[in-house]
């Protein structure tokens, strides 16, 4: 028997390697890792309440989100739902095949999803991607090895690209 209907719409905030991050979660999965105030952080109500300790869903998470931006793990255990329109949720889903360690282009990914034109609305929905760090959105960089945007901001992806060993050929690293 579930009892996810018993546990509301909640969030907490962690402390982290690159940056204080909150995490939400809705009945027994995890729907939310944002870095405190990146571009498209939530508003209030979308959080819901501040979570008990302890929480069953909550604490786990950030126990991986933690050992994940330390070096001490190198992947997610984790019970998550994306949701969001059809592009973004097909976007972010190939995001999850993304291999540490690896990154694609806007462009590849538009191509791979069927429609090369498509880069710049692949680029949108990977900026609105509503699990950071765990839907590696980082592993998506320009056509010409830049950086580029991340809603989290640049030195953070840097750092995650440098954490997993990333080849990227954009600006200098900074960690």
């Amino acid at each position: 028997m579930t009892y996810s209907h018993l546990l509301p719409t909640r969030y907490t905030i962690i402390e982290t390697a690159i940056g204080d991050m909150t995490i939400c979660a809705a009945g027994e999965l995890l729907n939310g890792a944002w870095f405190v105030g990146q571009r498209h952080y939530p508003d209030k109500a979308r959080l819901g309440i501040v979570a008990k300790p302890l929480d069953p869903v909550l604490t786990p998470a950030a126990d991986q989100i933690k050992d994940y931006l330390d070096g001490r793990r190198q992947d997610f255990s984790l019970c998550y739902e994306l949701k969001g329109d059809k592009l973004a949720l097909r976007v972010w889903k190939y995001l999850e095949t993304i291999p540490r360690g690896s990154v694609r282009t806007y462009g590849q990914i538009a191509a791979a999803l069927g429609n090369r034109f498509l880069a710049r609305a692949v680029g949108s929905a990977v900026s609105k991607n509503p699990l950071s760090v765990i839907v590696p959105c980082h592993r998506v960089i320009g056509a010409d090895g830049n950086l580029g945007g991340y809603a989290g901001g640049v030195e953070r992806k840097r750092y995650l690209l440098d954490l997993e060993g990333a080849e990227y050929s954009g600006s200098a690293r900074l960690f």
